[in-house]
């Protein structure tokens, strides 16, 4: 039999065995463009952006450009294309009488950098140093001022002492000079100190422009972008043909906002789209499409690889010049590479490299491939859910009603894909061992047309915001249940009634009684499940048995299978109103834990964290000491 440990597939896992990185069997590289140094600034066609499809990552905008009247050949330009423009990503489509015959881009050096954003905040440094320097002078001016006054003052006194000693002194002309110099002076003071609190707000405003500047201008774009697009008319009418290009810095993700009325009333539930819009161009007034899907320029699928393998052993490893001893790959960095390979191959597909992309896939499978072949016998296989695994949804497409108007701006902007009404089936759910609140939840189906995908909620009872939660994945008719926050009048309450110990042969047993008291100061009756566990045994010389419940335990197919198995139990109540005092509704339940007499019992653990077992040995969140007695 091979020793697995010694296995070896492609020169991708032999290279994570020696320690080192995978190569790619071909260069990965852009489609170059077409750099024209020195081109004047062309006339650019008539354009408008009419439609844009947002992937996760990136846009694919649909202009409409004018083709002036004639017959024969015509070269239009469009100018200037955004800067997050995926060069080699454009394409035309022709319109009835109008073939295009080519699509291309190039690109022009220009003397300042490209995007408006840049421009704007150089313009505003300019201006805001401009305002600073006059502060500046405006300031040497006061203070020259005042250095006057202060001579001037000088001047008086001494004046005043000469024509004191004199016997000639004018009381009222030095009274008028004394007046002046303070007036002056004081006029004079308040202007520096507005002219100073001006120069540091201004001061303040540039060097914030400047992190600003410094912030969006890195790998500064210096060049401008053409489509240059070459139609064949076949008629002397003008008409338009239609630009293609994927745009970067432009991503959606959806959010909910659910709202609850009373009782009979629908609840209604807003599907948002949050638009994450860097391009450089805005979208204004154009038709919106929603994708989870990933553009893809490639006509045919990848071509498949053989998947090499070979066996090594430790003498040829040890060999002078071998690989040295084999080292497992982990599984874990296997997937990661996988998956960066293949987000590199759909990158390639937007540049149209079909021979880079098949490499690039046929790479991320000889990882998916090796983690197969190089699993353990006692390995588990993966499944959906696994917090390891990439589970992806199915790839929808919305396509939104109307226009809208979404600018090219650093902050996401939020737009509404639907609004729909659904039936609620309210109930309050409790799990008093891990929290005193009871929470009013229901359950919804999705009966619009649209699939719900993974996304924060926002929700509302009325007016009141009583939190968030994630929803998950939901398919068109199917039912989920979403979570309405505390709902104040019902309580709960859990304790220990009695525990008692006995000997029986050689094993001790520990039989214990818990009370569940609910109290509901409604006036209408609840539909409630409350939640509670035993202890789970993890060998057989512990036994944990659940010797009577009142009421009985829920019944719910999906319980039973699911969740009762693991010591779990659910409780499905009828709570009347006004059930308080004496009137309030128990839930009692009794269960045995056996071991023997010569063992103790070591640890508990939930299972929530990934940390030490309570009362275990260094258990954290606190230890039992010696075990339970």
């Amino acid at each position: 039999m091979i020793a697995w440990k010694w296995l070896a597939v492609l020169s991708v896992c032999a290279g994570f065995a020696r320690g080192q990185a995978p190569s790619l069997p071909v260069e990965v590289t852009v489609q170059a463009e077409e750099v024209v140094e020195d081109l004047p600034v062309p006339k650019s066609a008539p354009s408008k952006v009419v439609a844009v499809t947002v992937f996760r990552g990136n846009a694919l905008v649909t202009r409409e450009v004018t083709i002036p009247d004639g017959n024969g050949l015509v070269e239009v330009v469009v100018t200037p294309l955004p800067a997050a423009t995926i060069a080699g990503s454009l394409y035309g489509e022709g319109a009835v009488g109008l073939r295009v015959l080519s699509t291309r881009n190039r690109t022009r050096a220009v003397k300042d950098d490209a995007r408006a954003e840049v421009r704007n905040l150089q313009e505003e440094i300019k201006a805001l140093s401009r305002e600073a320097e006059q502060s500046t002078r405006a300031s040497q001016v006061h203070k020259q001022n005042l250095d006057f006054l202060a001579k001037l003052e000088n001047f008086t006194s001494a004046t005043m002492q000469s024509v004191t000693d004199k016997g000639k002194l004018d009381g009222e002309a030095t009274i008028d000079l004394s007046k002046y110099v303070i007036e002056s002076r004081t006029e004079v003071s308040a202007g520096q100190v507005e002219l100073e609190q001006q120069l540091a707000t201004t001061t303040e405003a540039i060097n914030f422009a400047k992190r600003q500047l410094k912030e969006i201008s890195a790998g500064s774009v210096r060049k401008e972008m053409d489509a240059v697009i070459v139609v064949d008319r076949v008629n002397i009418k003008a008409g338009t043909v239609k630009l293609n290009y994927v745009v970067g810095f432009a991503s959606w993700d959806p959010s909910y906002r659910v709202r609850a009325g009373t009782a009979k009333e629908p609840m209604q539930l807003e599907y948002l789209a949050s638009i994450e819009q860097n391009s450089g161009e805005p979208w204004t007034d154009v038709a919106i499409t929603l994708s989870t899907a990933q553009p893809s320029l490639n006509a045919t699928p990848p071509s498949l690889k053989p998947l090499v393998i070979s066996a090594i052993g430790p003498a040829e490893s040890n060999k002078p010049g071998g690989a040295g001893p084999a080292v497992e790959p982990s599984a874990s960095d296997n997937r990661l590479q996988a998956q960066q390979y293949r987000g590199m191959a759909e990158q390639q597909t937007l540049v149209r490299n079909a021979k880079a992309n098949g490499a690039l896939l046929n790479e991320a499978a000889a990882l998916d491939q090796a983690n197969e072949l190089l699993a353990k016998d006692d390995d588990k296989p993966a499944v959906p859910g696994d917090d390891e695994e990439l589970v992806e949804g199915p790839s929808v497409t919305y396509h939104l009603k109307g226009v809208f108007s979404v600018p090219s701006r650093r902050d996401p902007q939020v737009i509404e894909v639907a609004r729909v009404e659904l039936a609620p089936e309210y109930y309050a759910r409790a799990v008093p061992v891990l929290s005193p609140h009871v929470y009013r939840q229901a359950k919804l189906t999705n009966s619009s047309e649209f699939i719900l995908l993974p996304g924060e909620a926002s929700m509302y009872v009325g007016s009141d915001f009583v939190g968030r939660m994630n929803l998950p994945l939901v398919a068109i008719g199917e039912q989920f249940t979403v979570g309405l926050g505390v709902d104040p009048q019902l309580q709960i309450a859990r304790r220990l009634v009695t525990k008692k110990r006995t000997m029986q042969g050689g094993n001790q047993v520990y039989d214990y009684e818990f009370r569940i008291t609910i109290r509901s100061y409604k006036t209408t009756p609840v539909t409630m499940q409350v939640h509670d566990r035993l202890p789970k045994a993890e060998a057989e010389s512990v036994a944990v048995s659940l010797t009577s419940s009142k009421p009985e335990l829920s019944m719910e197919p999906g319980f039973v299978r699911t969740f009762k198995p693991d010591n779990l139990l659910r409780w499905d109540l009828e709570i009347p109103p006004n059930s308080t005092g004496e009137k309030s509704v128990t839930i009692v339940y009794q269960f045995k834990l056996e071991y023997a007499r010569e063992m103790t019992l070591q640890y508990l653990s939930s299972g929530g964290l990934m940390e030490a077992p309570i009362g275990g040995m260094g258990g954290g969140m606190g230890g039992m000491g010696g075990g339970m007695r």
